[in-house]
Formats: C-alpha cells, structure tokens, sequence
C-alpha cells in the first residue's frame, strides 16, 4: 500500500486592486521578500523564514476589498511590543486582546484583508 501523506498547506492566494501596497505592506512588516516572474500576473512574496508563501493576484471587478473569510495570523512572542511598532510606522490596530493564555491585536492589509498578530504559538502547554 502506498503512503499518501496529506499535502501541506504553503500557500494563500490574496487577490487586491493594489498589489504594490500589500507587497510593501507585507514586506516593511514581516519580512516578505517579491519574487515576480516575466509574464506571470501573480506576484508572490517569499517569507524570511519557511512561513506561508503569499500569493498576490489582481481582483477582478466584481470583487469586493476586505471580504475575505480568512484571516492572516503572525506569530510574535511581545504582542504589545510589536503593535507598538506598527503604530510608530503609522498603522491603524486595534487593541491586545487577552486569550486563553495569549495575546492578540487585530487590523487590515492595503486592501482590507484581516491580519492578526499573535502569541499564542508561544503558548507552553
């Protein structure tokens, strides 16, 4: 019998009418690096570590900004710290949530996209 082992999921596709932002957005922030290819309308955006690969697609018309059912959660150890910086950078976030022995604080992406930044990866169990 052959082993099947389930894929990893490695990728996520954005689709925005402002690609240069969220590839600014992202890279100023977390480190992502723009890989494009000649011909290719995907810009992707490699991670400074073996995080998620993001995928930046143009939207079509019909597609609504920020409606996305998905939301974007990077692993911080100092939530506050961090949300510190982002708002020296000029970034709108909303306020560190306790949870269930973490921290996070929730905003948007260029295009509206939800992105958290948590510490619950840290969590010891």
């Amino acid at each position: 019998m052959t082993d099947h082992a389930a894929p990893p999921c490695n990728r996520v596709v954005i689709y925005s009418k402002k690609p240069a932002e969220i590839a600014r957005f992202y890279g100023e922030l977390f480190g992502y690096r723009v890989i494009t290819k000649d011909g290719d309308r995907i810009m992707e955006l490699q991670p400074p570590n073996n995080g998620l690969i993001l995928m930046l697609h143009p939207a079509g018309k019909g597609q609504k900004q920020g409606q996305s059912l998905i939301k974007l959660v990077f692993d911080v150890k100092d939530v506050d710290l961090f949300r510190q910086k982002l708002i020296e950078q000029g970034h709108a976030i909303g306020p560190v949530h306790q949870a269930d022995g973490y921290q996070f604080a929730n905003f948007r992406d260029p295009s509206g996209n939800p992105v958290s930044i948590s510490s619950r990866a840290f969590v010891s169990d």
